[in-house]
C-alpha cells in the first residue's frame, strides 16, 4: 500500500465513531465536526494490553499479539465521530506494530 506522504495538518490518532468503530491513523485535522478523514488507517477490532483507547493511544499495548487489527486501508471517510485522542510516538509505533489479523490467520 502507498502510504500518504504529506502530513502537514495531521496528527496521529485513535478515532472512535458512534457506530463503525475504533479506527487509528494520520487524522486531518483541518475537518471540523463529527465527519473526518483518516490516511492510512488501521480498524482496531480488538486490543489487550491496554485498559483504554487513553491507555493505548499513549503507551501502547503489552500484548501485540493478542490484538486484532486488520491491514492498513489507504483512505478512510468516518461519519458520526465522538472522540478522538492523538497518540504519542510510543503508542503510535505500538499500534503500527501489532500485526495485520484477518480471518484467514
Amino acid at each position: 500500500m502507498e502510504k500518504i506522504k504529506n502530513k502537514k495538518g495531521m496528527e496521529y490518532c485513535i478515532v472512535r465513531t458512534y457506530s463503525a468503530g475504533v479506527f487509528a491513523g494520520w487524522y486531518d485535522t483541518k475537518i471540523k465536526g463529527q465527519e473526518g478523514i483518516i490516511y492510512n488507517a488501521r480498524r482496531l477490532w480488538y486490543w489487550e494490553g491496554a485498559a483504554s483507547l487513553s491507555e493505548l493511544a499513549v503507551s501502547g499495548t503489552r500484548k501485540p499479539e493478542n490484538c486484532k487489527f486488520p491491514i492498513t486501508v489507504k483512505k478512510i471517510i468516518l461519519k458520526q465521530i465522538i472522540e478522538i485522542i492523538v497518540c504519542t510516538k510510543k503508542g503510535k509505533n505500538s499500534i503500527e506494530g501489532v500485526p495485520v489479523w484477518s480471518a484467514q490467520n
